[in-house]
């Protein structure tokens, strides 16, 4: 089992105001000494569109000095993918959506053009760079509702073609999908695509079952999940979404039951606690709460 803490990302991207860069890399590093080992340490991104971005050389730069740390990033373009290939990034993750209407809001396109873009990217790319592409709105769609599975699927057929060796990340972005949906959809997905590598869920915690469609997806066999340290986190085109699942609860949830994440749980819950305090940070999560009122009614 892997799981790939996308707070300094997908949380990041989402506080304002600018967290320092020093800060950022030691609050990645107090991660990584809690047991985390695949990190998403940023976006290539315009630094106009998303300032807090703005320093993505100079974060994976820093991760990259931890031993045994697998960093990554998004890069939602070719021009990106250049530019985080220039800084000697080796993995890389692309997006797009599968509903129209997100897509255009978030990437500027419809979902074939990011089609032909990733297809691009899959030409130029050099040896030894490992890509991933997320699937956002697999599920739900913040303005149009559930997304018919074969819609999903279809948008797979035209990718996992293109680079059968990519991870292929199934995400619920709006944190809508139920796990009946999430463990019927990976299911068809995996027998659909036999040639794919890897398959990873990306879950957000909205409506409370994120843990439960996390469990969803390790039913049908995945085994990558991405979290975020205490919920942090969002999107700006899906209103009302909150951060993903946390990285804590999930950790909890998995030790609990006997499956082996090699994170440090007890190691963990201060880095939750710092990300709180974060200004401008609106965060999440189940089990760090629980935990806090448990040990101040035994004080009490």
């Amino acid at each position: 089992m892997t799981l790939v803490e996308v707070g300094p990302r997908d949380g990041f991207q989402a506080v304002d105001p600018f967290i320092p860069t020093d800060r950022k890399i030691a609050l990645i590093k107090a991660l990584y000494a809690a047991g985390m080992r695949r990190i998403e340490v940023g976006s290539f991104v315009s630094a106009t569109a998303l300032p807090q971005m703005a320093d993505a050389e100079a974060v994976w730069s820093a991760a990259c000095d931890l031993p045994g740390l697998d960093p990554q990033v998004l890069a939602p373009t070719l021009r990106q993918v250049e530019r985080a290939m220039a800084a000697g990034v080796d993995h890389v993750g692309f997006v797009l959506s599968v509903s129209e209407w997100h897509n255009l809001n978030n990437v500027r396109r419809m979902p074939l053009e990011s089609v032909a873009e990733f297809a691009r990217i899959v030409d130029v790319v050099r040896a030894g760079v490992r890509l991933r592409v997320n699937v956002a709105t697999a599920f739900d769609c913040p303005e149009t509702g559930l997304v018919e599975e074969d819609a999903t699927l279809a948008l797979l057929d035209a990718l996992v073609g293109l680079r059968p060796d990519a991870e292929f990340t199934l995400c619920d972005t709006t944190g809508r999908a139920r796990p009946d949906h999430v463990r019927r959809l990976f299911s068809r997905a995996q027998e659909r695509f036999p040639q794919a590598a890897s398959w990873t869920f990306h879950g957000h915690d909205t409506y409370g079952v994120g843990v439960a469609n996390v469990l969803a997806a390790y039913e049908a066999g995945v085994r990558t999940f991405d979290a975020s340290i205490a919920g942090l986190g969002g999107c700006p085109f899906a209103p009302g979404a909150t951060g993903n699942v946390a990285t804590e609860d999930v950790v909890w949830t998995f030790e609990g039951m006997g499956r082996r994440t090699g994170v440090d749980f007890d190691r963990l819950l201060p880095v939750a606690a710092e990300i709180v305090a974060l200004p401008g940070a609106e965060t999440g999560g189940r089990v760090r709460t629980a935990i806090s009122r448990r040990d101040a009614c035994r004080a009490a």
